[in-house]
């Protein structure tokens, strides 16, 4: 598969869309002599799959608003073809949940727990990406206190609205969840001293361009601490290309070379993947750390 920055596009948009018949819609080499891309943000592949999310994300909030639990929907399986439950709430202690009310931590869709690992101080501002129904930020808001701030990022409105309820349930004041896409953060250069997500990564179209703007809004010192699924090396492309499966994590997945390559070139540093269990047959949840240097 292409290395991540071997061309405009990255593999996964190179894999669905830049076949011969989409070549001209998708990789217009016109679009990359303009320092542009055919895959890049609007691209018909991008907009495909981030409906794709958006839907299904939607109606994942709708059925746990309703009551049924993320589980209630079909839309995203949690647990892998054993049946065991690979993601999602039973991934998170009993001691790692303090400040998120049981119900955000039941929504979750995520393949781990960035708040375990994330070292979060007082005082300090955190960012998460695709913040779904707010657990992990209302985990940030109470270790980072009064004197701190959380922010979520999420595009889909439904999720949104469930994030904001289980704040006003929490009672967390030091929150604010904002709308966009995690490939355009609508927060101003170096104003964050984390960015975490769960399990998001994988669903952007554009990840390159993900890993420029967690560089661009985060602070001189600042770290990343995210969950996401790391493909194996030999993913085959039957895989990546059954589009269902990226609000799975899977067809999205970046192998551990592209995606220390992909933080590297946005330029973050000390970058550190750490599997924690296996999500599939060819890929694997992991820690992913990095760090954007201080000036010396």
């Amino acid at each position: 598969m292409a290395e991540l920055t071997s061309a405009c596009c990255p593999p996964e948009a190179q894999t669905c869309c830049c076949a011969p018949a989409a070549t001209d819609a998708c990789c217009d080499p016109a679009g990359h002599a303009e320092g542009g891309c055919g895959c890049a943000e609007g691209s018909p592949v991008d907009a495909d799959i981030r409906e794709t999310v958006r839907q299904r994300y939607a109606a994942a909030a709708r059925a746990a608003a309703s009551g049924q639990g993320c589980c209630g929907s079909s839309t995203v399986a949690l647990t892998d073809r054993a049946g065991t439950q690979v993601f999602g709430d039973a991934l998170y202690d009993a001691g790692e949940i303090e400040g998120a009310p049981v119900d955000a931590v039941a929504a979750s869709l995520g393949c781990g727990v960035p708040t375990a690992v994330a070292d979060l101080h007082a005082g300090e501002t955190v960012l998460d990406l695709g913040s779904g129904a707010g657990a992990d930020v209302l985990i940030s808001a109470r270790r980072v206190g009064p004197t701190g701030r959380a922010y979520g990022l999420d595009m889909t409105d439904e999720m949104l609205e469930l994030a904001r309820a289980n704040a006003a349930a929490a009672g967390a004041e030091n929150v604010e969840f904002l709308k966009g896409y995690i490939e355009d953060i609508p927060l101003p250069d170096a104003s964050v001293d984390v960015v975490i997500s769960n399990c998001v990564i994988n669903l952007a179209g554009d990840k390159s361009r993900v890993f420029a703007e967690v560089a661009r809004v985060l602070r001189p010192g600042g770290r990343v601490a995210v969950s996401d699924v790391v493909a194996d090396a030999d993913m085959d492309e039957a895989t990546r290309a059954d589009v269902a499966l990226w609000t799975g994590c899977i067809a999205g997945a970046l192998t551990r070379e592209e995606f220390t390559h992909g933080l590297a070139a946005a330029g973050l540093t000390d970058v550190e993947i750490i599997e924690t269990h296996r999500v599939h047959e060819r890929a694997a949840a992991a820690i992913v750390r990095a760090t954007k240097a201080a000036p010396r």
